[in-house]
């Protein structure tokens, strides 16, 4: 099955991958100011991932095959006739970048293509940056046509005037471009003309949906309003939700999904409400060798990010906090699954085996 790709023109790069740069949208200076972040070394851009200069399950794992890119240029250029000293800095580029975000299978999937490369490649290591370097572009170019895929199939999901709610930010700026929940509410808002609007969660507590979301629906121009994640189940109770629809940063083999923290509350209300929730995410975020969610890990982060906003303390001084970056929705809170393959409908174990066998899972 094929989805027509609507014909939009990208207002946002998230990433670009040059032969001796990785530029990044500055996304911690959004909304304010645009601004753009040139890494010229892996390191650069691990680091990057680590304070969330760039964020997005499948942007990162862009981002992280640009890294490796980088890793390769240097390697080759250190040690042009030692294939063993230039694996090693791949090996250890590799680690570092591994190690920045447990929970986002694309990074460990988009690692994983660079790293089947240079063990195969058996050339000399000029040659074989090159191949990285063109397969890490593939990457970047081959996320955008999956983004337009997803929201061409996911805007068959709703109607013309619907409210549909979503949360955290999974747009151009969470991928490479167009987005993955937001490329659904995108081609929706292409297909009905306009006619539907949007509620996005703030998000907690780094805001991506009031500061990132927002901002890309302003830029858009698609009618939205601004809400706090606790105004979320009011506006569900009330009838003014339609449909639910958020990212997934992995989907575990039976269709358990890790988002952003605050996800699994909105697929609670919205079960209890009887209103739709999908979940929209490339095949590479999907890991069929984790078997339930409960096998995923969860990122905790530093509590000071609980306990302050926008750098000013608003917990007392020392008071103690939690902070897991994610959780994980049921697969039976979730209506669906949409790929870049299709409209996925439970069981999710078969449905999830069957569309791996053709597409690239994180397996």
């Amino acid at each position: 099955m094929t989805a027509q790709q609507p014909q939009h023109k990208l207002r946002v790069e998230t990433v670009e991958i040059r032969p001796d740069a990785v530029v990044l949208i500055d996304q911690l200076a959004l909304p304010h100011d645009e601004r753009y972040v040139t890494c010229q070394s892996w390191r650069d851009v691990a680091e990057r991932i680590r304070d969330m200069t760039v964020r997005g399950a499948p942007a990162i794992g862009v981002a992280a095959a640009g890294a490796l890119a980088l890793a390769a240029r240097e390697a080759a250029f250190e040690h042009p006739d030692d294939r063993s000293a230039f694996e090693a800095v791949l090996d250890e580029a590799a680690q570092g970048l591994a190690a920045t975000r447990p929970t986002a299978v694309n990074l460990s999937w988009a690692i994983g293509e660079l790293r089947s490369l240079w063990q195969r490649c058996g050339a000399a290591p000029q040659e074989c940056w090159l191949t990285l370097l063109a397969r890490a572009r593939e990457i970047h170019d081959d996320d955008i046509r999956r983004c337009f895929a997803i929201g061409a199939f996911g805007a068959a999901l709703f109607k013309a005037g619907d409210s549909i709610l979503t949360h955290c930010n999974a747009g151009a700026l969470a991928t490479a471009g167009y987005g993955t929940a937001l490329g659904v509410i995108r081609a929706a808002h292409e297909r009905y003309g306009g006619d539907l609007s949007v509620l996005v969660d703030e998000t907690r507590p780094w805001l991506q949906g009031a500061r990132l979301t927002a901002w890309e629906l302003a830029v858009e121009g698609i009618p939205y309003a601004v809400i706090s994640d606790n105004m979320a189940g009011h506006f569900i109770a009330r009838g003014e939700v339609d449909g639910v629809v958020v990212g997934a940063d992995r989907i575990a083999a039976n269709g358990d999904t890790a988002n952003k923290i605050g996800t699994y509350t909105l697929s609670v209300l919205a079960k209890e409400h009887g209103v739709p929730f999908y979940v929209a995410a490339p095949l590479s975020t999907v890991d069929l060798t984790v078997d339930s969610g409960a096998a995923i890990p969860i990122e905790e982060r530093d509590a000071a990010e609980v306990t302050s906003f926008a750098g000013h303390q608003v917990a007392p001084s020392g008071a103690p906090a939690r902070h897991p970056a994610f959780d994980v929705t049921p697969a039976a809170n979730i209506g669906a699954i949409v790929t870049e393959v299709g409209v996925l409908r439970p069981p999710y174990l078969r449905a999830l085996r069957l569309a791996c066998v053709d597409g690239e899972c994180a397996s």
